[in-house]
């Protein structure tokens, strides 16, 4: 049975502010197209290759995971970018919701391998679209040019199809696994996100430095 939209698929939160002036005003205009999935597939770009994805950048506080703070700093990771692809579709008419899953990530920067000490990434976010009577899943985190830099595929999306992280690179190398999935929301349980972190990565706040670049990072490790 599909589980169709409530009231609250629409409806603003604390941290899926689809009522924040400036989110109304990304999805007023990157909401392009004459059909409502036209006009998802349109928002889930903008977001995708609008934002530098940076893992390194993560306050995890109500206000850093606010949808409206990724247009604010013009950065996000894979929650908060999922966060702003969810608001911005709620702003722009669409009903939407944030999906959440732990995934086994095989590419990363060896500072992420020493702050994590496992390769398991939990509380992986995307978002989830209700188009053409069905949820669709959309990733957004990953934008173009660091895809090219990783040797990545972009993951691409046509709101008909779930786009979920490919399992291998260009190459063929493993990327991506989704191991556990937690389900879907119509808002952030940042409590519980916040709880798990703590308890994974307890080295996290200790090896975290605040001049890291992710982007020197990536340049070094990808020569």
């Amino acid at each position: 049975m599909i589980d169709k939209p409530s009231a609250a698929a629409l409806a603003p939160t604390l941290l899926i502010d689809s009522d924040h002036p400036d989110v109304i005003a990304f999805a007023h205009l990157n909401a392009r197209g004459t059909t409502e999935r036209e006009r998802a597939v349109s928002l889930y770009y903008a977001v995708r290759d609008g934002f530098r994805y940076d893992p390194y950048l993560i306050d995890i506080s109500p206000t850093g995971m606010r949808a409206s703070r990724v247009l604010e700093t013009r950065v996000g990771w894979c929650v908060t970018k999922a966060a702003l692809l969810t608001a911005a579709a709620r702003a722009a008419g669409i009903p939407a919701r944030v999906g959440y899953a732990d995934v086994r990530n095989h590419l990363s920067t060896e500072r992420m391998r020493q702050m994590m000490q496992t390769d398991l990434f939990i509380w992986h976010g995307y978002s989830e679209l209700w188009l053409d009577g069905t949820w669709v899943k959309a990733t957004p985190a990953f934008n173009i040019e660091l895809c090219e830099r990783f040797g990545l595929l972009p993951l691409d999306w046509d709101g008909r199809a779930d786009s979920l992280y490919h399992p291998c690179d260009r190459e063929g190398r493993r990327h991506m696994e989704y191991v556990h999935q937690r389900g879907s929301f119509y808002d952030m349980p940042l409590a519980q996100m916040v709880a798990d972190f703590a308890a994974t990565y307890p080295r996290r706040r200790a090896t975290e430095t605040p001049e890291a670049s992710f982007d020197a990072d990536v340049d070094r490790e990808t020569r």
